[in-house]
C-alpha cells in the first residue's frame, strides 16, 4: 500500500519545544534545542513504526493568505514567536533536507491548505494518507483513506483518527460538519470570532438538531433568549469564521509522487548536523555507538554554489535556510583516547604504588577517581583508584576483590588522601568520599568538584563529564558501555575488565576531571562564584556523605500496621465515593473517573479533554473542583492514600541496607536549579507533611536504639523572613521582629483590622498570598486555590501590595535587574540565568520573570540551610559529640542524638541555623525532640 505523511512542520515544532520548556535542553554555546530535539525525535518515531513509502513537510510562509485579505484579524493577536523557537526554524529545515524529506511551501496558503490540496488528491491515486498535525482543524479533512495523525505527548499513545472517531468525538453525522462547529465555536488562536455565547458543547448539539450553520441560520426562529439573538445579530461573522476554518483544497501544488517517495537519509548531511546540535543519544541512535560529536562536528555539510545544503539529488519548493555560526569558543573538536597523546600507568604493585604515592604526597592538589562494581556507593566495591596531576597523564591502581587485600591497598593511600593540606579534586567527588569511607578511609583537604562548578556556572543544563569533556575540551572519553556492555540485566561488572582497559578508562577519567578543573577555574572566578564552591558547595560534600553514610533507621512493625490502616481507609473511602457517585467504577481510572465527575454528575460543563479525547482529571484539575464538591475532596484523599501507601509505607522496608539496617538515602546538589538540594532512594523531599497520615509516615523513622533520641530542627517561615530581608519591607520586617505571626499581621493589614479580629478565613487568605507572592500567583490562581471569586483574590492582592510597598518595589527592582542583566543573585551571590526574560512572547517571558521573582527566594534558603549543616556538622566535629545529623527535608535538618547529648546539641544547632547568614530580620528556629520523627517535629 502507498502511504503518503504529510506533516504540519509548524504545528509540531511549537508542540516539541513547548514540550520541553519547563526542561529545555541547551548545547554548550547556548542554543536552545528542544524544538529539534523534539521534532527530530517525533520524526524518527513515525518512520520506525509507521513505515511510509512517501513524505512531505509543509509549511507556512509569512506571506498572506485570503484568509489575512478577507478577515484583517485573523490570527493577528497570536504572541510573538519565542525567540529560541525562531532560531530553531533553520535547523529543522536542515534536519528535514537531511532525511531527504521534501519540504513543500506556497505563498498565500497555510501549511493546512497544503497538506488539505496534497491528500485529496493523493487520495484519488490510491494512497492511505495520514495528516500529521495536533491542530484540531485537520478533523474535517478525514475520508475512508484520510486519517488524522496526533502523535503522542507526555507519555500518551499516538491518536490515529478515521471518520468513526472523528464523528464520535465531534459527535457529528459528516467530517465536513466539523467546518460548521468551528465556525460557531471560533478559535480564540487563530482570532476566529464565531457567534458569541456558542461555546464547543452547544455547537455541536446545534449542529446535530440542524445540520449546518446555514440551516441554524434559516431556523433562527425556533432558537430561544439570548441565543437566537446571538445567531441573528452575527449571522454574517458566523458565516465568515465558517470560511476561515475551511481547509482550502485548491492550493497551486502538483503531487510529485517520486520526489515525495521515501529513500535513505544523508549521513553526511545529518552527522556534522547532530554533532553541532550535540545531539549524542540521537545520533548514536541513527548512525550507531561509533557516532560522536567531537569527531563530526568538524566536517563541514555539502552545499551548492550559494552555500545551501544539497540533500543527496532531493528537491524542495521555496525555502530560505540561514547560515548559523558555530558557537563561540567551541574547542578543537574530534580528540578521544586514540588520537591524543597520553600515559597512563598501570600501578599494580606494592612498588609502583609506592612510587605514586611519594608523587601524589608532592602535590598542593590532586585529581582522583574510583571504580567500583556498582552506582550506589553504600552497596559496592572498590575495584580500582585513579590519579592525575598533570594533563595526558594518570596511573590507575587496580584493587582485588578480596577484602582483605583491599583494605591493605586503601590504607596504603591514607597519608595522601587524609593528608588535609593536599587539595582533592572529583567529579561528583561526594561519591568517592562515600566509597572510601566504607574502607574506613576519611578523605580529607579542600575539595573541587567539576560537577558542581558547573552547576553553578549552568544550573539549567547537563553536568556529565562525558558531555562537558565534548562541549569544553573537544574530547570524547571512553563509554562505559565499551567496558561493560549497554545498560540491562546483561552489563557485566567493572570488575571482569582487563587491568590494562580498565587502566586506560579509569586514568583517563581522572585526566579528563583534572582538565576540566583547569576550564572551571577561572570561570567560577568570573562569574563570582567562588565563595559559593568553595565555602557552600564543595565543604557540604563532607556532611552529606556523612549522612548518606550515617543512614536512618526504620521501624518496621509501625510501618505494617500503618499499611493495613491504610488498606481500611482506602476501602473505607472508595465506599463513600461509590455512594456519593450512585455508581461503581474505577477510582484509579482516568477514562471512568472524568465520565463520572463529567457526565453523571457534571461537576464542570467545560471540562478539558486530553489528546485522546479522555477528561482530564490531574490533580490540578481536581484541585480546582475541590472546594465545589465534597466527592472530589473524598477522590483527592483517595489517590493520596494510595500514594502513600506505594511509595512510601510499602516501598521504605525495601529500602534497608542488608548491610547496615538502616535506610541511606541519595542527596543530589546539582539537579534543582534553585540551589535546593534534593534526594533519591527515598525522595525523603516528598513524604507528604501537609495532612495527618502523610505525617504518620514519619513515626518509622527512629533512633538507632532506646539510648538516642530524635531531635529536629525546622527553620519558621524562612522564606517569608528572606523576603523581608530582601525587600527591605518595613511593614514585614516590623511583624517578625515584634515575633507575631505574619499571616494574621499580614491579614490584618490587608483587611484594616486589628489582629485580635483576623478571621481564620481571612488568615488562610493572608497565608495563601504570603506563599504565593512568592511563586508569581494570579489573581486567577489565588481565587482558583482559595475557592473565591476572581475580584475578590484581585482586591486581596491589591490591599496586600498597598501594605507591602516594599515587597512590590523588590519585584519590580528584581525584574529590571534581570532584564538588563540576564540573571538573579541570591543572597549569597547564587546565580540564576534567565535566557527568556526579555522574549517578546508573552508566555515564555512570564515563566521566566516568576523564576526571577522566586529564585533569589528560594536559593537564599537553600544556601542559608546549607551553611548551617556546615557549621553544625564542623562544631559536632570539634566537640567530638557522637551526634549524628540524619537527614535534611526542605527547612528541616534531623539529628540521631544521644539521650545524654540532647541538651548540650541545642544551642549548636540553634546558633548553626540561626547565624548561617547574618540578616536584619531575626531568623527564628523551632527545636523538638522525641523518641521518632513525627514527635520531634
Amino acid at each position: 500500500m502507498k502511504k503518503l505523511f504529510l506533516l504540519d512542520g509548524m504545528a509540531l515544532i511549537y508542540r516539541a519545544h513547548f514540550a520541553l520548556s519547563k526542561t529545555p535542553r541547551f548545547t554548550s554555546g547556548g542554543l536552545n534545542t528542544s524544538a529539534m530535539l523534539g521534532f527530530t525525535n517525533t520524526l524518527l518515531d513515525v518512520l520506525k513504526k509507521e513505515r511510509p513509502t512517501h513524505m512531505a513537510v509543509v509549511f507556512d510562509t509569512e506571506a498572506p493568505t485570503e484568509r489575512h485579505t478577507e478577515f484583517e484579524a485573523y490570527k493577528a493577536q497570536r504572541e510573538s514567536m519565542p525567540e529560541d523557537l525562531a532560531a530553531a526554524i533553520p535547523y529543522i529545515y536542515k534536519i528535514v533536507l537531511g532525511f531527504n524529506i521534501p519540504l513543500i511551501t506556497s505563498d498565500g496558503y497555510e501549511a493546512d491548505d497544503i497538506i488539505g490540496t496534497l491528500a485529496k488528491k493523493a487520495e484519488a491515486k490510491g494512497y492511505q494518507v495520514y495528516c500529521m498535525t495536533p491542530d484540531k482543524d485537520f478533523a474535517q479533512l478525514v475520508s475512508d483513506n484520510i486519517k488524522l495523525y496526533k502523535p503522542g505527548r507526555q507519555g500518551n499513545e499516538v491518536e490515529i483518527m478515521g471518520v468513526k472517531e472523528v464523528l464520535e468525538k465531534w459527535e457529528v453525522s459528516d467530517p465536513l460538519q466539523v467546518i460548521d462547529i468551528l465556525g460557531l465555536w471560533g478559535d480564540a488562536v487563530d482570532n476566529i470570532p464565531g457567534i458569541p455565547g456558542i461555546g464547543e458543547k452547544t455547537a455541536k448539539a446545534l449542529i446535530k438538531q440542524y445540520g449546518s450553520m446555514e440551516n441554524i441560520i434559516a431556523n433562527s426562529h425556533e432558537l430561544k433568549g439570548k441565543q437566537r439573538e446571538n445567531v441573528e445579530q452575527f449571522a454574517e461573522q458566523g458565516l465568515l469564521s465558517k470560511r476561515l476554518a475551511t481547509i482550502n483544497l485548491n492550493a497551486p501544488v502538483e503531487l510529485d509522487e517520486a520526489g515525495l517517495e521515501m529513500c535513505a537519509p544523508s549521513k553526511d548531511l545529518l552527522e556534522p548536523l547532530f554533532a553541532e546540535l550535540e545531539f549524542r543519544t540521537l545520533g548514536r541512535r541513527v548512525f550507531g555507538d561509533d557516532f560522536s560529536i567531537t569527531e563530526t562536528r568538524a566536517v563541514s555539510i555539502q552545499t551548492d554554489l550559494f552555500g545551501e545544503p544539497v540533500a543527496a539529488g532531493r528537491t524542495t519548493m521555496t525555502v530560505d535556510v540561514q547560515d548559523i555560526a558555530e558557537p563561540e569558543g567551541q574547542p578543537e573538536a574530534g580528540k578521544n583516547i586514540t588520537n591524543v597523546d597520553h600515559e597512563y600507568i598501570l600501578a599494580d604493585t606494592k612498588e609502583k604504588r609506592a612510587e605514586l604515592i611519594a608523587e601524589l604526597k608532592q602535590q598542593k592538589v590532586i585529581c582522583f577517581d574510583t571504580e567500583t562494581t556498582g552506582t550506589d556507593a553504600n552497596h559496592c566495591e572498590l575495584v580500582g583508584l585513579s590519579f592525575a596531576i598533570k594533563h595526558h597523564h594518570g596511573w590507575y591502581v587496580p584493587v582485588p576483590a578480596n577484602q582483605k587485600e583491599a583494605q591493605a591497598i586503601v590504607d596504603e593511600f591514607k597519608p595522601v588522601l587524609e593528608d588535609g593540606d593536599i587539595g582533592k579534586i572529583g567529579q561528583n567527588i561526594k561519591f568517592d568520599v562515600l566509597m572510601l569511607k566504607w574502607y574506613g578511609l576519611a578523605v580529607k583537604g579542600p575539595l573541587f568538584d567539576t560537577m558542581l562548578a558547573h552547576y553553578v556556572l549552568d544550573p539549567d543544563t547537563r553536568h556529565n563529564m562525558d558531555v562537558m569533556s565534548e562541549n569544553y575540551l573537544g574530547y570524547s572519553p571512553v563509554s562505559i558501555t565499551e567496558l561493560i556492555g549497554p545498560k540491562g540485566k546483561a552489563q557485566g561488572s567493572m570488575r571482569d575488565v582487563a587491568f590494562e582497559k580498565i587502566k586506560e578508562y579509569a586514568a583517563e577519567d581522572a585526566d579528563i576531571t583534572l582538565q576540566l578543573h583547569d576550564v572551571f577555574k577561572p570561570k567560577v572566578k568570573q562569574a563570582e562564584a567562588e565563595k559559593l564552591i568553595n565555602d557552600i558547595e564543595c565543604p557540604l560534600i563532607y556532611v552529606l556523605a556523612d549522612m548518606e553514610y550515617e543512614g536512618v533507621r526504620i521501624d518496621h512493625n509501625t510501618l505494617a500496621e500503618f499499611s493495613k490502616e491504610l488498606v481500611g481507609d482506602i476501602a473505607k473511602l472508595e465506599r463513600t465515593v461509590y455512594d456519593k457517585a450512585g455508581v461503581r467504577f474505577n477510582i484509579a481510572s482516568p477514562k471512568q473517573l472524568g465520565e463520572v465527575l463529567f457526565e453523571k454528575l457534571m461537576l464542570d460543563p467545560k471540562a478539558k479533554k486530553t489528546k485522546t479525547g479522555q477528561y482530564q482529571t490531574g490533580e490540578d484539575v481536581l484541585l480546582a473542583l475541590a472546594s465545589k464538591s465534597d466527592i472530589v475532596r473524598d477522590i483527592l484523599d483517595y489517590r493520596q492514600l494510595q500514594k502513600l501507601k506505594s511509595t512510601y509505607v510499602d516501598a521504605l522496608p525495601q529500602m534497608v541496607s542488608p548491610k547496615t539496617g538502616r535506610v541511606h538515602t541519595s542527596y543530589n546538589q546539582a539537579v534543582a536549579a534553585t540551589g535546593r538540594l534534593s534526594s533519591t532512594n527515598p525522595n525523603l523531599q516528598n513524604i507528604p507533611i501537609r495532612t495527618e497520615r502523610g505525617r504518620e509516615v514519619r513515626k518509622a523513622f527512629i533512633p538507632r536504639d532506646e539510648n538516642h533520641t530524635i531531635v529536629s530542627a525546622d527553620y519558621s517561615q524562612i522564606e517569608l523572613r528572606i523576603i523581608a530581608e530582601i525587600s527591605k519591607d518595613a511593614n514585614m520586617l516590623d511583624a517578625f521582629a515584634q515575633n507575631l505571626d505574619i499571616h494574621t499581621a499580614t491579614a490584618a493589614k490587608v483587611y484594616g483590622k486589628q489582629l485580635h479580629e483576623v478571621t481564620s478565613d481571612e488568615r488562610r487568605n493572608a497565608k495563601a498570598v504570603n506563599f504565593g507572592i512568592i511563586y508569581g500567583q494570579s489573581a486567577f490562581g489565588l481565587s482558583q486555590s482559595l475557592g473565591i471569586p476572581r475580584k475578590e483574590a484581585a482586591e486581596i492582592i491589591e490591599n496586600y501590595f498597598a501594605q507591602y510597598s516594599g515587597i512590590k518595589q523588590y519585584m519590580a527592582d528584581t525584574m529590571n535587574f534581570a532584564r538588563e542583566n540576564g540573571y538573579v543573585c541570591t543572597l549569597m551571590g547564587r546565580r540564576r540565568y534567565l535566557r527568556d526574560i526579555n522574549s517578546a512572547n508573552a508566555t515564555v517571558r512570564g515563566f521566566a520573570e516568576r523564576n526571577a521573582i522566586n529564585a533569589p527566594i528560594q536559593g537564599s534558603a537553600a544556601d542559608m540551610i546549607k551553611i548551617a549543616m556546615i557549621n553544625i556538622h564542623r562544631e559536632l566535629k570539634a566537640q567530638k559529640m557522637d551526634a549524628r545529623m540524619t537527614m535534611q527535608v526542605h527547612d528541616e535538618l534531623v539529628f540521631d542524638v544521644p539521650n545524654h547529648e540532647v541538651e548540650k546539641i541545642k544551642p549548636i544547632i540553634s546558633e548553626g541555623m540561626k547565624n548561617a547568614i547574618k540578616t536584619n530580620v531575626p531568623i527564628l528556629v523551632e527545636i523538638g525532640t522525641g523518641a521518632n520523627w513525627l514527635e520531634a517535629h
